[in-house]
């Protein structure tokens, strides 16, 4: 062989610059985490979530929610399955030597072309640019695979060579659809999904590749950190305005504090359990993982909610004080239902713990009611919830020791 060797994850801290071959990592690598490639990496999200967050918020605030939230779950879908495609492989083959980070580097800038195209992609269901983006990280992401598949050997071999041949399908239907007429487009959009969803499950169906639990539970982590960050930023949005329309003040001010105390709940709700433990075969982590697209698109939608419930007090948005709290208090619910569904749920005890979820995201619906008070009554909804389960929690640990 013509390619010297390197210990598994020898390449981290520095990039390796000889030809090395790549080789998948080990599941129990110890002490595993997210590199500063992957860290840089989702910062190109940063941009793309904004866009569609921002995108969203323009939309609902017009009173226009149908075109607004069906183009915001199509254009997050796009942005989910970029990152996804690059996470998974990550944690399965990251060398860190210098072909692959300058091979991530590229799919970097093709998540930079894909925000880029979020604008017209939403407004005018014009996907070209955003299509572009995907041809260039997907020409990565292929030679990725196929690189990993000449380092590979036998089952694992064919799961790279799998992979790459998917991508390639896939990403030629999508440029084919770009041909259909505007009438066909959303079908197409839609069986183009099931089909980027088949195509790990097509690849590893007799061999799983070498993903870490601990390291794909910190990246999605660190990602619902990322989305979650949209309503920070929309809360200090709301401080803002606050200062600057004296005569709003005594409404901004509650729906920032409100803001933020969603944003704290919805971290605890999240990281309350070490959720790497249940991730014990390809089945589970992959349900988690694709069930994340609503667990994520919720989130960043909280923030862009209460961007639409400031511009509905200051007098920018055309909707009812009603409408503009139901755009914040349904994400909210749809985030507390989903982290449940697929996430806490596994390590809850008893009913009552199993409903203190449910029933915070049914109170914080109800909140939609109070209008104008919406959003910092949800918040305290959704803050005693994590209360409930905390205390709840403790309870059972009392009980455990003796």
């Amino acid at each position: 062989m013509d390619e010297m060797t390197t210990p598994t994850g020898a390449g981290h801290g520095r990039a390796v610059a000889v030809r090395v071959p790549m080789r998948a990592r080990s599941r129990t690598e110890p002490h595993r985490a997210s590199t500063p490639l992957e860290l840089l990496f989702d910062l190109c999200f940063v941009v793309a979530v904004s866009q569609a967050g921002g995108k969203l918020v323009h939309a609902l605030a017009r009173g226009e929610p149908g075109h607004g939230i069906s183009g915001y779950l199509l254009v997050f879908f796009a942005i989910y399955w970029a990152w996804v495609n690059f996470t998974w492989f990550a944690s399965a083959y990251d060398t860190d030597d210098v072909p692959y980070r300058l091979a991530t580097l590229v799919q970097m800038s093709g998540v930079l072309v894909l925000a880029a195209g979020v604008p017209r992609a939403f407004d005018h269901a014009d996907y070209t640019v955003a299509v572009v983006g995907y041809l260039i990280m997907r020409l990565a992401l292929t030679c990725q695979w196929l690189r990993a598949a000449r380092g590979e050997r036998g089952a694992a071999r064919r799961t790279a060579l799998r992979y790459a041949a998917g991508l390639v399908v896939v990403q030629l239907a999508w440029v084919g659809l770009l041909l259909l007429p505007g009438a066909l487009w959303t079908g197409g959009f839609l069986l183009l999904v099931v089909a980027e969803l088949a195509v790990p499950a097509y690849a590893e169906h007799d061999h799983r590749t070498s993903w870490h639990p601990h390291h794909i539970a910190e990246r999605y982590g660190l990602f619902t950190l990322i989305v979650l960050g949209e309503t920070i930023s929309a809360a200090t949005v709301a401080v803002q305005s606050a200062l600057d329309e004296s005569a709003a003040l005594d409404l901004l001010l509650p729906i920032a504090v409100g803001g933020l105390l969603i944003v704290f709940a919805a971290f605890w709700s999240y990281f309350a359990v070490p959720i790497h433990e249940h991730l014990v075969s390809s089945r589970r982590a992959f349900l988690w993982g694709y069930s994340h697209y609503a667990v994520l698109a919720s989130a960043a939608a909280i923030g862009a909610g209460i961007e639409v419930a400031v511009e509905q007090v200051t007098h920018h948005a055309d909707i009812s004080a009603r409408a503009a709290a139901a755009c914040v208090t349904v994400p909210t619910a749809i985030f507390m239902l989903m982290v449940w569904a697929v996430h806490t749920r596994h390590f809850k005890n008893g009913l009552a713990e199993h409903l203190v979820l449910p029933a915070g995201a049914a109170a914080v619906l109800l909140c939609t009611l109070a209008g104008h008070l919406a959003v910092p009554l949800a918040g305290l909804a959704a803050g005693c919830a994590v209360a409930a389960g905390v205390w709840l929690a403790a309870g059972e640990s009392r009980r455990a020791r003796f």
